[in-house]
């Protein structure tokens, strides 16, 4: 465990020009003490860290040290040939390059390890689009990622429905979700009118929520497939040391998952119905909803209060819980239920 945290610590003040010991110790998940003893241990080991004093000090490595790859156990190089994701890397216009990669750190690796790439390829793919959807690769996708590895603004012209906005970009990061690309960007100026952006489907219908903006913030996402024209700029920008993708999109992911819950409806639901409600509905509303349920009553059924996209929406999910789900609130949904419970039993009655 130690020597795996000596090797990784080599590996941060290869990639840094100079690290504190406070960061070392979030990287590492350690505290700064145990960095410090870290540090001594490399040094007394040959490896040339140098403690820089003083409030701005920190740690780095001198006369260009590099460790090479021969530290990689099986499981480290399996993974690591797993890391990427070969239609995304295709898309982006960087499957030559991935591939070149792959084979430098082949070369690099232990004669016994070589064959990580093969073994990791056989027993993994990941396979991103949803079921029953040809992806398509946004035709602009590629100068759009050019953009973002470069850190330069665009001019681009985006499609809203039967409107197209004009806005200057910096292109912050791209994300691959259920086979749709979208770009995170930080906008500049734009004409035209912009009220929103779409992130995704649900239930067959587009959201046209605006998940895009926080007070003092103009950070949007836009999907890459309504680009219509993309043009890159002479400027680049200086990219936020704060900004992190990931965070970034789980929070405005979450965002618009609670935006689109605009109705609720009051359901009645046996334990088997109860077990299910997640996976045929929206499953944090779905959580939230079962966790405020009160006691079961003399049937063993809970009533729950379960927030929806709309009630078509809520009709079409609830359906699939046949007998299990009693709606009973709005009056207009319980009744189309009951229509529907009557033309199933004219069917199957007989």
């Amino acid at each position: 465990m130690r020597a795996a945290r000596l090797i990784r610590m080599v590996l941060l003040l290869q990639s840094r020009p100079s690290m504190t010991g406070a960061e070392l110790a979030r990287e590492l998940e350690v505290s700064e003490r145990t960095v410090a003893r870290d540090v001594l241990s490399l040094s007394e080991a040959g490896v040339p860290v140098y403690a820089d004093r003083g409030r701005a000090g920190g740690y780095r490595l001198i006369g260009g040290y590099r460790t090479r790859l021969t530290g990689l156990g099986r499981s480290e190089a399996e993974a690591l040939f797993l890391s990427g994701v070969p239609a995304a890397l295709r898309d982006m216009g960087l499957a030559d390059a991935a591939s070149a990669a792959r084979l430098k750190v082949s070369a690099a690796l232990l004669p016994e390890l070589r064959d990580a790439a093969d073994g990791a390829a056989q027993r993994f793919h990941l396979d991103a689009p949803a079921w029953y959807r040809e992806p398509a690769t946004p035709e602009l996708l590629p100068a759009v990622a050019d953009a973002v590895w470069d850190d330069r603004r665009i001019a681009t012209r985006y499609r809203r429905k039967d409107t197209e906005v004009e806005r200057e970009l910096e292109p912050y990061g791209l994300v691959l979700k259920a086979g749709v690309w979208y770009l995170a960007a930080r906008a500049g100026t734009k004409t035209g009118t912009e009220t929103g952006t779409e992130i995704g489907t649900k239930a067959g219908t587009e959201a046209n929520t605006e998940i895009g903006t926080e007070p003092g913030s103009d950070m949007r996402v836009y999907r890459i497939d309504r680009f219509t024209s993309v043009t890159p700029l002479d400027d680049r920008f200086t990219r936020g040391p704060d900004f992190d993708l990931p965070a970034f999109w789980a929070e405005r992911a979450a965002q618009f998952a609670r935006s689109i819950l605009r109705d609720e409806v009051t359901v009645r639901l046996t334990p088997d119905g109860a077990r299910h409600l997640r996976h045929v509905t929206d499953r944090a509303g779905a959580e939230e909803a079962l966790a405020a349920a009160g006691e079961p009553d003399e049937q063993d059924r809970i009533t729950v209060t379960l927030p929806v996209e709309s009630l078509d929406v809520a009709y079409s999910q609830l359906l699939s819980l046949g007998p299990e789900a009693e709606v009973i609130a709005p009056p207009e949904l319980r009744e189309r239920f009951a229509a529907a419970a009557g033309r199933m039993q004219g069917l199957y009655g007989r």
